[in-house]
């Protein structure tokens, strides 16, 4: 299946690399740091884990360097991280209602101003 440089790929390959690449396992963090967690307790090989989890070893590899560094940069007080999806979503939806909450006081103000403005100017 591998093509060399210069070759064509045909159309059928195009599409069995394409069905590849869309059914592609994407991994949680947790389920990282389990695959992670496994591999630093040592009771099995690294190849014996990555060959029953279903990924390559430089996979695996590149999850522990990160794995690794995350609790370096934590332990050096190093706190900033990157909000997770969920977060953002929640964050919006909070600011969204807080501002229809400020939207809703600033009419309900402007219209106790415009009663107070009308009822003090007509006492003839």
């Amino acid at each position: 299946m591998r093509q060399k440089p210069g070759t064509k790929q045909s159309h059928g390959e195009k599409v069995v690399k394409d069905i590849r690449r869309a059914t592609r396992k994407q991994y949680s963090a947790e389920e990282k740091i389990r695959i992670v967690l496994d591999g630093l307790k040592g009771e099995d090989s690294i190849a014996e884990l990555c060959r029953r989890e279903g990924i390559a070893q430089s996979l695996y590899y590149s999850w522990s360097k990160e794995f690794l560094e995350a609790g370096k940069k934590r332990l050096a007080g190093d706190t900033a991280r990157a909000a997770t999806s969920t977060e953002v979503k929640d964050l919006r939806r909070e600011a969204r209602d807080l501002k229809e909450v400020v939207a809703e006081q600033a009419l309900e103000l402007r219209l106790l101003k415009k009663s107070m403005i009308g009822d003090g100017g007509d006492d003839e």
